[in-house]
């Protein structure tokens, strides 16, 4: 299947995550306050750890250290229980944005809604290599879009205020035709060993106000960490 243009990456803005909720301000706080999105990033792995079953039995000394800025987080994003799952989050919502704040629970499950049909719920929180230059390793995070509009989205946190540019996102590159690779296993990456791409081939999507969130489906591109990273984290929902 030929993928249309203008399809592979598609830019999301916090803002348009809860269009009813009138002058929420979370795009432009999110963008100019770094101590809101220090929070915001604290509370939600916070939150994630202390309510995923795989880490409840780690001593205090563990959690410490899983938590701590600079080493990435994994567990779920999905918030369908009846009690609320992300209590520290949803206090940094309405501490800094308002009464009028969508609860943790409603925020994760607003960017959740974002994978489209069948997502797998898993969510990462991703550091990286930083400050040096590495090079690209292309890969497929599963090689399937299993709803066929099911999408992998990037919620990206700048390293500074007011911040345009690049090192946030993955890089990737746009293909020509859906590469699917459903023999492959499902949580196993595609990973193309040694692939060199010519520069003018790689898209490196931009961050800035209004394009916090990024999204793609995973058969229509190839992607790698940026070869720089200028990021604090990148937030992976799929």
């Amino acid at each position: 299947t030929i993928i249309p243009d203008g399809t592979h990456l598609v830019y999301f803005s916090l803002d348009e995550l809860f269009p009813n909720i009138a002058d929420l301000g979370f795009s432009h706080k999110f963008c100019t306050d770094g101590k809101f999105r220090d929070d915001l990033r604290n509370s939600m792995r916070e939150d994630i750890f202390d309510s995923t079953p795989a880490y409840e039995n780690l001593p205090a000394k563990a959690r410490k250290i899983l938590l701590l800025p600079d080493s990435s987080l994994q567990g779920s994003w999905t918030c369908r229980d009846e009690t609320l799952r992300m209590k520290k989050l949803t206090e940094v919502l309405k501490h800094h944005l308002g009464e009028q704040s969508p609860t943790g629970d409603e925020f994760m499950e607003a960017i959740g809604s974002l994978c489209g049909s069948e997502p797998s719920y898993h969510w990462i929180d991703i550091v990286g290599v930083m400050n040096r230059r590495i090079p690209h390793s292309w890969h497929q995070d599963t090689g399937r879009s299993r709803g066929g509009d099911t999408k992998t989205v990037l919620l990206g946190f700048p390293k500074e205020d007011n911040y345009s540019g690049v090192g946030v996102f993955s890089h990737a590159v746009k293909l020509k035709y859906e590469k699917s690779s459903k023999e492959h296993a499902l949580d196993d990456p595609v990973v193309y060993s040694g692939l060199k791409i010519d520069d003018e081939y790689i898209v490196r999507p931009q961050f800035e106000q209004g394009k916090e969130i990024v999204m793609f489906r995973d058969v229509d591109v190839i992607h790698s960490s940026p070869d720089v990273a200028y990021r604090s984290s990148v937030m992976r929902f799929m």
